[in-house]
């Protein structure tokens, strides 16, 4: 790479990774930044996803290329997952939306992107930062304009490290806009708490409902009491019913009991009966919105209802068929539909006349062993669950099974005993720091 490489991070998110064979390492997540005093920061590496949802640190040392598109590295890329450490900066989880001071007096400007570009020396330094200015008067018709932009040397403002005001979050969101609710529910997981509830108050009730549900409880503990009340009501309704039932059951019970009271009635009834079932068995686990139906309606409407998109894959596989009304608790449960069965028969047709039979729903309070049986089993990716009177109240799916039975912090944890590396494994020298700070080793991953 030559001295006059220049690169704007924001572009960078996504980008995809390759070794030098040309085999797909990853993509960019993030860039690792020091801030320094009296110097220009220093880029050392970037964040890259890996297959598994793990984030890795790769050092600048070990890139090859940065062209449009792609990033190459040398190959030697450690698993181990990456951690951020006191002195470190994510670009672009920290960095985009922050305010900063123009050192020319003129006002204050946002940082909208900022470039790295590789020295004679090698090493990669902010050098460029892409800022808005914050507009300090309304136009003629009393809505604030826009302030403009323009790119300035990194030396040409102050407050880069932070003045400890709120931050926004909306060029965050938009690099990481083609994520996934998990693998978002990652990035915040490995944020700063502040920072955290920065983002996570900037996302829709809908996307943060989505990003909760794969958060630590921890972490859902802490944002939903860092909204406001009336907001975080709205997001427990756009939950899923267990979901927001077991966020809820970690909560003091005053404060569970007025969120309660603020969400619709009709939502608010699910979650309450969920509520009063134990963890651990079949009414516990289950949730009280699978895909319910009666038998007169044609199969061409029932793949309608499974292709939502909001719908689970595990709860997509099957619709459960009940004699009216069809919403829980139901009428006289009859039994289910699969969906490839579906797939094999005319879309006219009724689902009532390919009914599934066999399968034994469990009660409310049937254990978790017990639903787990049933699942195994019949090969099931959910089971029915019906009270005394055979009446339809939820569905247990393979994913509420699998969040009970492996430990609570499996979000958090490496499989530290996987040796999997992407690429040869090769001895990694001590990666430079700040001017000061002990040597170390690079991390692995």
């Amino acid at each position: 790479m030559s001295a006059a490489t220049r690169v704007y991070v924001a572009r960078l998110a996504g980008t995809a990774v390759f070794d030098p064979g040309g085999d797909q390492v990853g993509r960019v997540r993030d860039i690792v930044i020091l801030l320094r005093a009296q110097r220009a920061p220093r880029a050392v590496g970037l964040v890259v996803e890996v297959p598994g949802r793990r984030r890795v640190f790769l050092p600048l040392t070990r890139v090859t290329s940065i062209d449009a598109g792609q990033v190459i590295s040398t190959g030697l890329v450690n698993m181990r997952r990456f951690e951020q450490r006191p002195h470190e900066t994510l670009a672009i989880g920290e960095l985009l939306d922050r305010r900063v001071q123009l050192a020319d007096g003129s006002g204050d400007a946002t940082v909208e992107d900022l470039s790295i570009s590789q020295q004679r020396s090698g090493d990669w330094e902010v050098d460029k930062l892409f800022v808005r200015r914050v507009a300090t008067h309304k136009g003629p018709i009393g809505i604030r304009r826009r302030g403009e932009t323009q790119v300035v040397d990194v030396d040409a403002v102050t407050g880069l490290a932070g003045s400890g005001s709120a931050q926004a979050a909306t060029l965050l969101l938009a690099a990481y806009d083609e994520l996934k609710a998990a693998d978002l529910a990652d990035v915040l997981h490995d944020m700063g708490g502040t920072r955290r509830l920065e983002v996570a108050t900037a996302l829709d009730n809908e996307r943060l409902a989505d990003v909760l549900e794969e958060l630590p409880e921890d972490d859902q503990v802490a944002i939903l009491q860092g909204l406001e009340t009336e907001r975080a009501a709205d997001v427990l309704e756009a939950m899923q019913p267990d979901d927001a039932a077991d966020l809820l059951g970690e909560l003091p019970d005053d404060q569970a009991a007025r969120l309660l009271e603020l969400m619709e009635p009709d939502e608010a009834k699910d979650v309450r009966r969920l509520l009063a079932y134990e963890d651990d068995t079949a009414g516990g686990l289950m949730t009280t919105e699978p895909v319910i139906l009666g038998p007169e309606t044609p199969i061409a409407h029932a793949l309608a209802h499974v292709r939502r998109k909001d719908l689970q894959p595990a709860l997509a596989s099957m619709v459960f068929v009940v004699r009216s009304p069809v919403e829980t608790p139901t009428g006289r449960f009859l039994g289910v539909v699969h969906f490839q069965a579906m797939l094999r028969e005319p879309p006219h047709q009724s689902i009532g006349s390919i009914l599934d039979t066999d399968i034994e729903p469990v009660g409310p309070d049937a254990s978790l062993a017990r639903v787990t049986r049933v699942l195994a089993t019949y090969n099931l990716l959910a089971v029915p669950v019906v009270d005394p009177e055979r009446r339809l109240v939820g569905a247990v799916s393979v994913d509420d099974v699998l969040d009970h039975m492996l430990p609570e912090d499996w979000r958090e944890t490496d499989d530290d005993d996987d040796p999997t590396l992407l690429g040869p494994v090769a001895a990694v020298p001590p990666r430079t720091i700040a001017p000061g700070a002990p040597a170390r080793e690079v991390r692995r991953g």
